[in-house]
Protein backbone atom coordinates (compact mmCIF):
# COMPACT_ATOMS: atom_id res chain seq x y z
CA UNK A 1 0.00 0.00 0.00
CA UNK A 2 0.94 3.62 -0.64
CA UNK A 3 1.11 5.82 2.53
CA UNK A 4 0.19 8.82 -0.20
CA UNK A 5 -3.21 9.00 -1.34
CA UNK A 6 -3.44 9.57 -4.60
CA UNK A 7 -6.47 10.67 -6.35
CA UNK A 8 -8.21 7.97 -9.31
CA UNK A 9 -8.44 10.19 -11.67
CA UNK A 10 -5.12 11.73 -11.38
CA UNK A 11 -4.04 8.36 -11.34
CA UNK A 12 -4.64 7.99 -15.00
CA UNK A 13 -4.57 11.50 -15.88
CA UNK A 14 -1.48 12.96 -14.63
CA UNK A 15 0.48 10.52 -12.44
CA UNK A 16 1.27 7.29 -14.49
CA UNK A 17 2.12 9.57 -17.66
CA UNK A 18 4.37 10.96 -15.77
CA UNK A 19 5.62 7.78 -14.28
CA UNK A 20 5.86 6.26 -17.82
CA UNK A 21 7.76 8.81 -18.90
CA UNK A 22 10.71 9.04 -15.97
CA UNK A 23 11.00 5.69 -16.69
CA UNK A 24 11.77 6.46 -20.33
CA UNK A 25 14.34 8.81 -19.02
CA UNK A 26 12.50 12.05 -19.34
CA UNK A 27 13.51 15.38 -17.27
CA UNK A 28 10.65 17.03 -15.42
CA UNK A 29 10.14 20.20 -17.67
CA UNK A 30 9.96 18.16 -20.54
CA UNK A 31 7.24 16.40 -19.34
CA UNK A 32 5.60 19.34 -18.83
CA UNK A 33 6.09 20.54 -22.39
CA UNK A 34 5.00 17.45 -23.51
CA UNK A 35 1.91 17.12 -21.32
CA UNK A 36 1.11 20.49 -21.91
CA UNK A 37 1.41 21.20 -17.87
CA UNK A 38 3.25 23.50 -15.78
CA UNK A 39 6.71 22.48 -14.14
CA UNK A 40 5.40 23.48 -10.65
CA UNK A 41 1.74 20.36 -11.50
CA UNK A 42 4.48 18.05 -12.33
CA UNK A 43 7.30 18.82 -9.59
CA UNK A 44 4.24 18.56 -7.97
CA UNK A 45 3.44 14.90 -8.51
CA UNK A 46 6.98 13.69 -8.81
CA UNK A 47 7.69 15.14 -5.47
CA UNK A 48 4.57 12.69 -3.86
CA UNK A 49 6.06 9.77 -6.13
CA UNK A 50 9.30 10.04 -4.50
CA UNK A 51 7.51 10.26 -0.76
CA UNK A 52 5.69 7.51 -1.66
CA UNK A 53 8.75 5.46 -2.53
CA UNK A 54 7.79 5.21 -6.94
CA UNK A 55 10.74 7.31 -7.91
CA UNK A 56 14.05 8.61 -6.67
CA UNK A 57 16.38 11.06 -7.81
CA UNK A 58 19.33 9.71 -10.04
CA UNK A 59 21.90 13.06 -10.19
CA UNK A 60 21.91 16.12 -8.07
CA UNK A 61 22.90 18.60 -10.72
CA UNK A 62 20.29 20.39 -13.43
CA UNK A 63 18.52 18.77 -14.80
CA UNK A 64 16.73 16.23 -12.48
CA UNK A 65 16.71 12.85 -13.65
CA UNK A 66 14.83 9.90 -11.93
CA UNK A 67 15.06 6.54 -11.86
CA UNK A 68 11.63 4.51 -11.66
CA UNK A 69 12.13 2.15 -7.92
CA UNK A 70 11.22 -1.56 -8.18
CA UNK A 71 7.42 -0.22 -6.14
CA UNK A 72 6.94 2.04 -8.73
CA UNK A 73 7.79 -0.27 -11.88
CA UNK A 74 4.84 -2.65 -10.11
CA UNK A 75 2.63 0.14 -9.27
CA UNK A 76 2.96 0.84 -13.05
CA UNK A 77 2.15 -3.02 -13.94
CA UNK A 78 -0.65 -2.70 -11.76
CA UNK A 79 -1.44 0.62 -13.69
CA UNK A 80 -1.68 -1.15 -17.00
CA UNK A 81 -4.89 -1.72 -16.69
CA UNK A 82 -6.05 2.06 -16.89
CA UNK A 83 -6.58 3.68 -19.82
CA UNK A 84 -4.37 7.10 -19.91
CA UNK A 85 -6.39 9.96 -19.66
CA UNK A 86 -5.04 12.13 -21.84
CA UNK A 87 -6.81 10.17 -25.09
CA UNK A 88 -4.71 11.46 -27.64
CA UNK A 89 -0.85 11.44 -27.77
CA UNK A 90 0.57 13.17 -31.08
CA UNK A 91 4.26 12.01 -32.05
CA UNK A 92 6.20 11.75 -35.12
CA UNK A 93 4.60 14.76 -36.44
CA UNK A 94 6.95 16.88 -38.66
CA UNK A 95 6.60 20.12 -40.30
CA UNK A 96 8.45 20.86 -43.47
CA UNK A 97 9.47 24.67 -44.43
CA UNK A 98 10.59 25.20 -47.90
CA UNK A 99 13.97 27.10 -48.36
CA UNK A 100 13.76 29.88 -50.01
CA UNK A 101 17.35 31.06 -48.95
CA UNK A 102 20.00 29.25 -47.49
CA UNK A 103 21.98 29.87 -44.90
CA UNK A 104 24.89 32.33 -44.55
CA UNK A 105 26.36 30.40 -41.65
CA UNK A 106 28.21 26.54 -41.78
CA UNK A 107 25.64 24.43 -39.75
CA UNK A 108 27.44 21.83 -37.55
CA UNK A 109 25.04 18.99 -38.00
CA UNK A 110 25.65 15.76 -38.13
CA UNK A 111 25.13 14.21 -41.58
CA UNK A 112 22.78 11.49 -42.01
CA UNK A 113 21.92 9.21 -45.30
CA UNK A 114 18.55 8.75 -46.29
CA UNK A 115 16.83 5.18 -46.70
CA UNK A 116 16.90 5.59 -50.18
CA UNK A 117 20.97 4.91 -49.99
CA UNK A 118 21.12 8.10 -52.32
CA UNK A 119 21.06 11.25 -50.56
CA UNK A 120 21.39 12.59 -47.34
CA UNK A 121 20.56 15.13 -44.78
CA UNK A 122 21.64 17.35 -41.96
CA UNK A 123 20.33 16.46 -38.75
CA UNK A 124 20.50 19.18 -35.73
CA UNK A 125 19.04 20.05 -32.42
CA UNK A 126 17.58 22.96 -31.68
CA UNK A 127 16.05 24.13 -28.37
CA UNK A 128 15.36 20.27 -27.82
CA UNK A 129 13.86 19.63 -30.75
CA UNK A 130 15.08 17.50 -33.78
CA UNK A 131 15.39 19.42 -37.09
CA UNK A 132 16.23 18.10 -40.10
CA UNK A 133 18.08 20.05 -43.37
CA UNK A 134 17.22 18.24 -46.34
CA UNK A 135 18.51 20.02 -50.37
CA UNK A 136 15.18 21.91 -49.81
CA UNK A 137 13.75 21.90 -46.87
CA UNK A 138 14.17 22.14 -43.39
CA UNK A 139 11.66 19.64 -41.73
CA UNK A 140 10.95 20.40 -37.82
CA UNK A 141 10.21 17.63 -35.49
CA UNK A 142 8.16 17.97 -33.02
CA UNK A 143 7.90 16.04 -29.59
CA UNK A 144 5.17 13.89 -28.35
CA UNK A 145 2.37 15.75 -27.35
CA UNK A 146 -0.69 14.04 -25.43
CA UNK A 147 -4.14 16.06 -25.07
CA UNK A 148 -7.54 15.36 -25.45
CA UNK A 149 -8.28 17.06 -29.05
CA UNK A 150 -6.00 15.60 -31.93
CA UNK A 151 -6.96 19.28 -33.73
CA UNK A 152 -5.48 20.84 -31.04
CA UNK A 153 -2.51 18.93 -30.59
CA UNK A 154 -1.75 19.89 -33.99
CA UNK A 155 -2.01 23.49 -33.67
CA UNK A 156 0.31 23.32 -30.58
CA UNK A 157 2.71 21.17 -32.73
CA UNK A 158 3.05 23.58 -35.29
CA UNK A 159 3.13 26.93 -32.94
CA UNK A 160 6.06 25.32 -31.55
CA UNK A 161 7.44 24.34 -34.64
CA UNK A 162 7.15 27.98 -36.14
CA UNK A 163 9.04 28.93 -33.48
CA UNK A 164 12.01 27.16 -33.60
CA UNK A 165 11.55 27.93 -37.47
CA UNK A 166 11.77 31.88 -36.73
CA UNK A 167 14.68 31.07 -34.57
CA UNK A 168 17.03 29.16 -37.55
CA UNK A 169 15.93 32.11 -39.28
CA UNK A 170 17.79 34.38 -36.53
CA UNK A 171 20.16 31.77 -35.83
CA UNK A 172 21.55 31.14 -39.20
CA UNK A 173 20.24 33.35 -41.92
CA UNK A 174 17.52 31.36 -43.11
CA UNK A 175 14.61 32.06 -45.31
CA UNK A 176 11.80 29.92 -44.82
CA UNK A 177 8.91 29.68 -46.84
CA UNK A 178 5.12 28.54 -44.52
CA UNK A 179 6.07 24.82 -43.36
CA UNK A 180 3.45 22.32 -43.84
CA UNK A 181 2.95 18.64 -42.00
CA UNK A 182 4.66 15.84 -42.71
CA UNK A 183 2.45 13.14 -44.18
CA UNK A 184 1.45 10.62 -41.94
CA UNK A 185 1.86 11.97 -38.14
CA UNK A 186 1.27 9.43 -35.48
CA UNK A 187 -1.98 10.10 -33.51
CA UNK A 188 -1.90 7.53 -30.63
CA UNK A 189 -4.79 6.17 -29.02
CA UNK A 190 -4.56 3.95 -25.92
CA UNK A 191 -6.49 0.18 -26.53
CA UNK A 192 -5.52 -2.16 -24.01
CA UNK A 193 -6.44 -5.04 -27.10
CA UNK A 194 -3.58 -3.30 -28.93
CA UNK A 195 -1.06 -3.27 -25.99
CA UNK A 196 -1.88 -7.54 -25.63
CA UNK A 197 -1.34 -7.57 -30.02
CA UNK A 198 1.47 -5.66 -29.82
CA UNK A 199 3.33 -7.64 -27.78
CA UNK A 200 3.00 -10.54 -30.46
CA UNK A 201 2.97 -8.70 -33.97
CA UNK A 202 2.71 -5.76 -35.63
CA UNK A 203 -0.39 -4.39 -37.81
CA UNK A 204 -0.15 -1.69 -40.48
CA UNK A 205 -1.50 -0.51 -43.33
CA UNK A 206 -2.58 3.07 -44.79
CA UNK A 207 -4.56 4.12 -42.70
CA UNK A 208 -3.04 3.59 -38.79
CA UNK A 209 -0.86 1.13 -36.91
CA UNK A 210 -0.44 -0.99 -33.84
CA UNK A 211 3.29 -1.80 -32.46
CA UNK A 212 5.49 -1.12 -29.93
CA UNK A 213 7.83 0.88 -31.27
CA UNK A 214 6.93 3.84 -28.33
CA UNK A 215 6.75 1.58 -25.91
CA UNK A 216 3.12 1.52 -24.95
CA UNK A 217 0.45 -0.18 -26.49
CA UNK A 218 -1.58 2.07 -28.62
CA UNK A 219 -3.44 2.11 -32.52
CA UNK A 220 -1.50 4.92 -34.17
CA UNK A 221 -4.00 6.67 -36.24
CA UNK A 222 -2.27 8.80 -39.34
CA UNK A 223 -5.08 11.27 -39.47
CA UNK A 224 -7.00 13.31 -37.04
CA UNK A 225 -10.45 12.13 -38.42
CA UNK A 226 -9.90 8.67 -38.30
CA UNK A 227 -8.80 9.01 -34.58
CA UNK A 228 -12.04 10.69 -33.22
CA UNK A 229 -14.03 8.17 -35.39
CA UNK A 230 -12.07 5.61 -33.33
CA UNK A 231 -13.26 6.61 -29.77
CA UNK A 232 -16.63 7.46 -31.00
CA UNK A 233 -17.44 4.14 -32.45
CA UNK A 234 -18.51 2.70 -28.55
CA UNK A 235 -21.30 5.67 -28.71
CA UNK A 236 -22.63 4.98 -32.23
CA UNK A 237 -22.35 1.49 -31.87
CA UNK A 238 -24.77 2.03 -28.68
CA UNK A 239 -27.27 4.03 -30.84
CA UNK A 240 -27.14 1.61 -33.49
CA UNK A 241 -28.45 -0.69 -31.21
CA UNK A 242 -30.95 1.49 -29.54
CA UNK A 243 -31.97 1.73 -33.21
CA UNK A 244 -32.07 -2.07 -33.71
CA UNK A 245 -34.00 -2.49 -30.62
CA UNK A 246 -37.31 -0.08 -31.30
CA UNK A 247 -36.94 -1.67 -35.12
CA UNK A 248 -37.36 -5.22 -33.44
CA UNK A 249 -40.23 -3.91 -32.15
CA UNK A 250 -42.25 -2.32 -34.51
CA UNK A 251 -40.92 -5.24 -36.75
CA UNK A 252 -42.81 -8.21 -34.11
CA UNK A 253 -45.67 -5.46 -33.71
CA UNK A 254 -46.17 -5.87 -37.93
CA UNK A 255 -46.04 -9.53 -37.50
CA UNK A 256 -48.33 -10.00 -34.69
CA UNK A 257 -50.89 -7.63 -37.23
CA UNK A 258 -50.33 -9.81 -39.98
CA UNK A 259 -50.71 -12.81 -38.32
CA UNK A 260 -54.19 -11.57 -36.89
CA UNK A 261 -55.30 -11.34 -40.33
CA UNK A 262 -53.79 -14.31 -41.81
CA UNK A 263 -56.11 -16.42 -39.05
CA UNK A 264 -59.63 -14.41 -39.21
CA UNK A 265 -61.82 -15.88 -42.41
CA UNK A 266 -61.66 -13.55 -45.32
CA UNK A 267 -64.64 -11.43 -45.27
CA UNK A 268 -65.94 -11.33 -49.17
CA UNK A 269 -67.80 -8.31 -50.39
CA UNK A 270 -71.62 -8.37 -50.93
CA UNK A 271 -71.84 -8.07 -54.57
CA UNK A 272 -69.61 -11.15 -54.78
CA UNK A 273 -71.54 -13.54 -52.59
CA UNK A 274 -74.41 -12.59 -54.35
CA UNK A 275 -72.95 -13.69 -57.59
CA UNK A 276 -72.53 -17.37 -56.31
CA UNK A 277 -74.06 -19.79 -59.24
CA UNK A 278 -73.98 -17.77 -62.19
CA UNK A 279 -73.50 -18.43 -65.11
CA UNK A 280 -71.84 -16.58 -68.18
CA UNK A 281 -72.81 -15.94 -71.52
CA UNK A 282 -70.91 -15.40 -74.25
Amino acid sequence: MLKNRFNTKSVGLRLVPILKMLEAGNYPAKIARMLGMSKPHVSYYIRKMRQAGLVRRRNVKWPAFYVVTEKGKKFLTTCNVLSPEYVFRLHRCGFKYPILRNSKVMLDWREVPKACGHWTSLIGDEGGVKVERTTRHVIVWCESISGRDPDELLLRAKGLADRVAASLCVKYGFRLGEGRLVPKKHIGVYDPVAELLSRRFEVSDDVGKIDRSEGLGEIDWFSAKAAKDYLLMPGRLENLEKRIEVLHGDVQELVSVLKQQLTQPASLPVDVLNRKNLSYVA
